[in-house]
Formats: C-alpha cells, sequence, structure tokens
C-alpha cells in the first residue's frame, strides 16, 4: 500500500503543480543557478564629474542578466550633489533609502524626495535627482538598457537650475 500511495500522491502533487500553471524541468533543461551578491562585496565608485556636480558614491547592486535588461545600483548624494540631466531610454525606478533629495522634470518645478518614497522616471524624459543643498540623500536606482545603455547624459544642472533650495 505505501508503494502505491507515494507514487500516486507524487503524481497528484505534479498535476496540481502543473494545473496552478508552474512548468518542471526536466532534467536537460535544468535552470540556471541562483547567484547571490553579499553585501560589501562590491566597492563604490566615485561618480563622474561628467555625470555628477558634488560629492556622490555609486555602489552597484546588480548587473544586468540576460535575457533581462534590468541593473541596479545605490547612490549616495552628499548635500548639495546632483546628477546631470540625463534621459532613460526604458524608463527608471528610484527608491529612496536614506535623507532627503530632490528630483526635476524639464520645466517642471522641483519635487522633494523622502526615504521610503519611488519614484517612477518614464522612457525618455529629461530629468536629474539628487541631494537637498542642505540634506544628504541616498536611492537605489533601477533601470534597463536598450542597445546596452541604459542612460543618456546630457548638460549639468547649473547652479541657477538647482536653485540651492532646502
Amino acid at each position: 500500500m505505501k508503494r502505491f500511495t507515494i507514487p500516486v500522491m507524487a503524481s497528484l502533487f505534479a498535476l496540481g503543480f502543473a494545473q496552478a500553471g508552474h512548468t518542471q524541468v526536466s532534467s536537460g533543461d535544468r535552470p540556471q543557478s541562483i547567484e547571490i551578491t553579499r553585501n560589501g562585496s562590491q566597492s563604490p565608485t566615485e561618480g563622474s564629474s561628467d555625470y555628477f556636480t558634488g560629492s556622490v558614491s555609486v555602489k552597484p547592486l546588480f548587473p544586468v542578466h540576460e535575457p533581462s535588461r534590468a541593473s541596479g545600483s545605490s547612490v549616495a548624494f552628499q548635500a548639495g550633489a546632483r546628477t546631470a540631466w540625463h534621459t532613460h531610454p526604458l524608463g527608471q525606478t528610484l527608491i529612496v533609502t536614506d535623507g532627503m533629495g530632490w528630483v526635476q522634470q524639464w520645466g517642471e518645478p522641483i519635487q522633494e524626495i523622502r526615504p521610503g518614497d519611488v519614484v517612477w522616471i518614464p522612457p525618455g524624459v529629461k530629468h536629474w535627482h539628487g541631494a537637498t543643498a542642505t540634506i544628504a540623500m541616498t536611492h537605489i536606482a533601477i533601470q534597463e538598457a536598450l542597445n546596452g545603455s541604459p542612460v543618456d547624459w546630457l548638460e549639468q544642472v547649473s547652479d541657477e537650475q538647482y536653485g540651492g533650495r532646502s
């Protein structure tokens, strides 16, 4: 009886698994392995003065893993630091994790962003983001690459555009 019950239970599980919309992987179609990037295993780099004003630290979180096009970084802006104007061919999501910052779309007013805020920047929208004049800010930036590039950098945000508002 036990030898009969185990195969029946395994078959019922497999049937339920398949009916729930899941697929089983045969031994010939093994999936890729899970990859864990340990905290602290990737060193931050200083943000290039070609793309940032002020002190900015960029810590890679995850690279593009084909077939996905998404990558992510944690970006820490010291007070007064910001990106240059730029666009993303497939958009960008920012998740504010610390401090207080500003984000601005070309031709629109500056908006304040705080920890827990999630900012969606649609594809092709010219914008900048960074810390306020007096408070540092850190966010996670997630974007997808199109034809190998996740961003198109434009001109620097002038001091007059930044405004030094707090």
